[in-house]
């Protein structure tokens, strides 16, 4: 299975990449991770919980991160191991360019499965594949730009309520 998006993050490269390189903000940004340890010299082990279809299962395996250019690419390679359901294995080749005042992220993955999860059928992993790779985006984006804003709703004040018929708040 393969993948390839780009992503506007409002944070210079340097900062996007020294986040990339963080365990605990990868903690934070991989979707089920209960534990990531390490560092770029020695690798990283992770524990992931995850519920693929019917199929739910703990994968621990390792993380390394090598062809390394500071805030410009990397390529991160990971396997695991979840018991009786399987493994899971595969690559991302990052890049990162200065656009707009911010970074534009683009990567390229490749995953593989065997065992319970291949049994699955490709239009479910490949779903939950990209289902991963954009929640781990979007939280690596909510990391370092904060929280989204609502719209309309100034700092501290409640946005309006909404009006229904006969002028009644509908909350």
């Amino acid at each position: 299975m393969q993948m390839s998006d780009t992503r506007q993050i409002a944070a210079p490269p340097s900062e996007v990449y020294a986040a990339l390189l963080d365990p605990e903000v990868l903690k934070a940004c991989v979707p089920g991770a209960t534990e990531v340890t390490g560092s770029v010299e020695d690798g990283y082990e992770a524990t992931v919980v995850q519920k693929v279809g019917p199929v739910k299962a703990t994968f621990k395996g390792q993380v390394t991160i090598t062809d390394l250019v500071p805030s410009e690419s990397m390529k991160i390679d990971g396997a695991g191991k979840g018991g009786a359901a399987g493994f899971a294995k595969g690559g991302a080749d990052v890049r990162l360019a200065e656009k707009d005042g911010g970074t534009e992220l683009s990567y390229d993955v490749e995953a593989k499965v065997g065992g319970k999860l291949a049994q699955l059928g490709s239009r479910i992993i490949d779903g939950f594949a990209k289902k991963m790779a954009d929640q781990f985006f979007d939280n690596l984006q909510q990391t370092l730009e904060g929280p989204a804003e609502e719209a309309g709703a100034a700092e501290g004040e409640e946005a309006p309520k909404k009006k229904g018929w006969f002028g009644r708040s509908k909350d």
